[in-house]
């Protein structure tokens, strides 16, 4: 007789296969599940009954930005590995944008030290566009030994298109680099139109995660993309777009969180929330498991993933009421998780990555009276913008804050080179009364992006964060109410996710002192106010981009 590690008995399992709950048993052994037989010539060191429970495999987030929820990787796998979330899909091109190939290797490391699997997708584009100013420059021969790196299964989201377009000789090589390997490439089709769609997939590029409504899905799905219905802390996508999921397409969907802060995570849930939506929606639970697993793990090629069967990593979440999708214990590698699994703290990370030289008189922006000018417009809870033209005050031939309007000024800092660049734009949607916010966290570049009512708050808001070495200030007309240091790379906390959602919470709370209400989150919008590959208008570190021409423009026509 044989004895293995572990035997889960009597148990409800979830056959990805047949989308059906069959009552089995599980035999583990080496982190592994060997049998789903009553098996007579086996014998377990260990048995855990599973009598009126329903067993699923670990989640997976198809796509997620780690650096997004302001915590490293060892940190965020404490807080979601409880939740169900087993598997990670990362893209860390917020920190190679800042730090490089040592950023990359940073997260690779820390992640390491959690029972999370973390798998690494190789930043594609970095810079995400060629006219970028941010902190490092990516190319596949810089990229090709990452490779070597067992967590690394392929290129993250391709958001260049116009490389693509015009097959670019890095970025061909840098997607056939990962083909070759037999891994897949992440498309990134904000905007795209069907036709550019079909390049995305003519070259290899397989996935997209950017659709916002049901003819982008549509688009997405006659072109043969595997999609990761999104749902993170700005980017409310899945309620838009699960309409499209049929029980002929279902195995192209899979679920991400693309970027969720830390308090959204602890008040929401991660990828068991996107599962709770999908099921409200009227997905049935059986099918909205797969979507979290097995349909994850093809979709990124990972053959010992996403299944409760023989051969398969033995990651199995025990759930008493699938509809709910309230996880009541984590088996991680074939292991019973507890707070032992997560005794670590985050690695260290000694670079300062902040240097500005901005003055105050900078900030100030010259205007003709009676003229419209272009505004970027936020729409609350979408990372696209709204493109407004508007006539806003001008006092002594420069903007004044249009504070009954909701007009206000806003900034964008080089922060890598001490290059001395800014961009001045006007922004609409945020309702700041009296001060400013100001942040390091500025897709994809990451320069400093702030916003408010007056130059000395805005002046205050970015040296607050100069000062600490990044992070996120939120100040009033007269002094700095709260800051969140950012240490690492100017993106993530140094703290424990405990402490950084405390600094989170005590930003969020100022942040309600210094304005009237709005119903979407100020400092990941802000963010993403600057991100050029995404529609309409954006402000960079060089001025305002319009995304639909593909150029800068002047705030006022001249």
């Amino acid at each position: 007789m044989q004895t293995i590690d572990l035997l889960i008995k009597n148990g409800k399992v979830l056959n990805v296969f047949t989308k059906k709950f069959e009552k089995k048993n599980l035999w583990i052994n080496d982190g592994k599940i060997v049998s789903t037989e009553n098996e007579s010539e086996f014998k377990a060191t260990k048995i855990i009954g599973a009598s009126n429970q329903y067993l699923v495999p670990g989640f997976i987030d198809s796509h997620v930005h780690i650096e997004s929820s302001l915590i490293t990787p060892s940190e965020l796998g404490k807080v979601i590995v409880p939740m169900g979330v087993t598997s990670v899909v990362t893209d860390p091109h917020e920190i190679a944008n800042v730090a490089g190939i040592d950023g990359i290797k940073y997260m690779i490391n820390d992640a390491k030290q959690s029972p999370l699997d973390v798998f690494v997708m190789l930043p594609s584009s970095v810079p995400a566009t060629s006219f970028e100013h941010n902190g490092a420059t990516l190319n596949a021969s810089s990229l090709n030994s990452l490779y070597n790196e067992p967590s690394v299964i392929g290129l993250a989201e391709v958001m260049d298109f116009p490389a693509v377009h015009n097959r670019d000789h890095d970025m061909m090589k840098k997607i056939n680099d990962a083909l070759e390997k037999g891994y897949q490439v992440d498309g990134h089709g904000a905007g795209l139109s069907a036709k550019q769609l079909g390049e995305y997939k003519e070259v290899g590029i397989s996935t997209d995660h950017e659709s916002t409504d049901l003819n982008q899905m549509y688009d997405r799905l006659d072109v043969g993309m595997n999609i990761f219905l999104r749902e993170g802390t700005v980017e409310r996508d899945l309620q838009n777009t699960i309409q499209a999921v049929n029980e002929d397409n279902i195995d192209k969907f899979s679920f991400c969180t693309d970027d969720k802060f830390i308090t959204t995570i602890i008040n929401e849930g991660s990828i068991n929330f996107n599962i709770q939506l999908a099921i409200e929606y009227g997905i049935k639970p059986e099918d909205a498991y797969v979507m979290a697993s097995l349909n994850a793990a093809k979709a990124h090629k990972i053959n010992n993933l996403g299944a409760l069967a023989p051969g398969y990593k033995a990651d199995i979440l025990m759930i008493s009421d699938p509809k709910k999708v309230d996880v009541k214990q984590v088996i991680k590698n074939g292991k019973v998780m507890t707070e032992n699994n997560f005794k670590t703290t985050p690695l260290k990370f000694t670079k300062n990555t902040v240097h500005q030289n901005i003055k105050l008189e900078d900030l100030a922006l010259p205007l003709k009276s009676n003229q419209e000018c272009h505004v970027i417009g936020i729409q609350p809870n979408h990372i696209e913008t709204d493109h407004l033209k508007i006539k806003v005050p001008v006092e002594d031939g420069a903007f004044k804050s249009d504070l009954e309007n909701d007009i206000l000024k806003m900034v964008d800092v080089e922060r890598h080179h001490n290059l001395g660049t800014f961009g001045l734009g006007l922004v609409h949607g945020f309702n700041i009364k009296h001060g400013a916010i100001a942040t390091t966290v500025a897709h994809d570049s990451h320069n400093i992006v702030a916003v408010g009512t007056s130059d000395e708050s805005i002046y205050k808001a970015i040296q607050e964060i100069t000062k600490v070495g990044g992070g996120i200030a939120v100040v009033d007309d007269e002094k700095v109410l709260a800051t969140m240091p950012l240490p690492v790379a100017g993106l993530m906390s140094n703290k424990s996710w405990q402490n950084a959602s405390e600094d989170l919470n005590a930003i969020t709370q100022a942040f309600k002192q210094i304005s009237g209400e709005i119903n979407f989150n100020p400092f990941i919008t802000l963010s993403f106010l600057t991100l050029p590959v995404i529609p309409t208008i954006k402000l960079t570190d060089q001025g305002l981009y319009d995304f639909n021409q593909q150029k800068f423009i002047d705030i006022q026509p001249k």
